[in-house]
């Protein structure tokens, strides 16, 4: 029996594209439903995190993840973990990858579809809100998607947000309020557990990409930015019922099942989308097992050469 590979970043990294993930993406949600599971274990601040995919014709994906919340102090990465892919016909598994290549090719990925899909077509100021990892993941996938477009960079701890922006020749904003209302499209990637986003900074026309929250205490938007805006998500089966950022607006009747207006499947087949200039529209990217799957067959194909 051949040995099971294990793909690192240093093995394909460079020879992934940001657009073509996204395109994989899209693809993806043009076939059939794809069946999604998630668990989640916890130990005190710890977590495990289990996400399983099934899409028929394409194979099965399981991506499990150590949060650790201690490991910081020990020198070592917060987050450990791998996706082991199977085949869709024998099941047999045809790869382990690392989750963090995974991880950061898909997150991304998924907010640039997004954003192709929702915002407008003439967007040229991106504001992060964030400065770890999954920004640096962001400056680049959006640059691919929108050439040309002006990054700003806002983060709690400026200093972060100052060396990123100089690694990335990006701008850095202090006044948080009036970069919001400056940016066409913003992107938010941080660790909060209550909104940072006010809706009463908003102004027609804007995107918005919500990644950070994961987990049913995690929040980055408030009430108002819901209100306002037409709101989307990656997939109804792992943001709904899981994620603060609508799990805790629908539990209090602040917005309705009905006002979340579609998932990729719907945006991609021209079902949901943007109805004018005007909107402000909200996308919630869950990253859900199904899209780790989507991004893992392409750093498959990638690893064949």
């Amino acid at each position: 029996m051949p040995a099971i590979p294990y793909i690192t970043a240093t093995e394909v990294e460079h020879r992934l594209d940001w657009r073509v993930v996204a395109d994989a993406l899209a693809a993806g949600h043009r076939g059939p439903r794809a069946k999604i599971t998630d668990q989640f274990l916890s130990r005190g601040p710890d977590t495990l995190l289990s996400r399983a995919a099934w899409i028929d014709g394409v194979g099965v994906g399981v991506k499990s993840v150590t949060v650790m919340a201690g490991n910081a102090g020990r020198g070592l990465p917060s987050v450990h973990g791998a996706l082991v892919v199977f085949d869709d016909a024998t099941g047999a598994v045809r790869a382990v990858i690392d989750s963090a290549l995974v991880t950061k090719w898909k997150t991304a990925a998924d907010s640039i579809l997004g954003a192709r899909l929702l915002a407008r077509p003439d967007s040229r100021r991106l504001l992060i809100l964030g400065a770890g990892a999954v920004a640096a993941s962001l400056i680049e996938a959006y640059r691919a998607e929108f050439p040309g477009i002006e990054v700003t960079l806002w983060n709690r701890s400026p200093e972060r947000a100052r060396a990123l922006a100089a690694e990335y020749g990006a701008a850095v904003a202090e006044d948080l309020p009036a970069a919001v209302a400056a940016a066409d499209i913003v992107s938010s990637a941080t660790m909060s557990t209550c909104p940072i986003l006010r809706g009463a900074w908003l102004r027609p026309g804007q995107h918005l990409d919500l990644i950070g929250a994961y987990k049913a205490d995690m929040r980055e938007a408030d009430d108002e930015a819901l209100l306002r805006a037409r709101i989307f998500v990656d997939s109804f089966d792992t943001t709904l019922a899981h994620i603060g950022e609508l799990k805790d607006p629908l539990a209090r009747g602040v917005i309705e099942r009905a006002d979340v207006l579609g998932d990729l499947a719907d945006l991609v087949t021209g079902r949901a989308g943007r109805t004018g200039p005007e909107d402000i529209t909200l996308f919630k990217n869950g990253g859900g097992a199904h899209l780790d799957l989507l991004t893992g067959q392409v750093i498959l194909a990638a690893a064949a050469g």
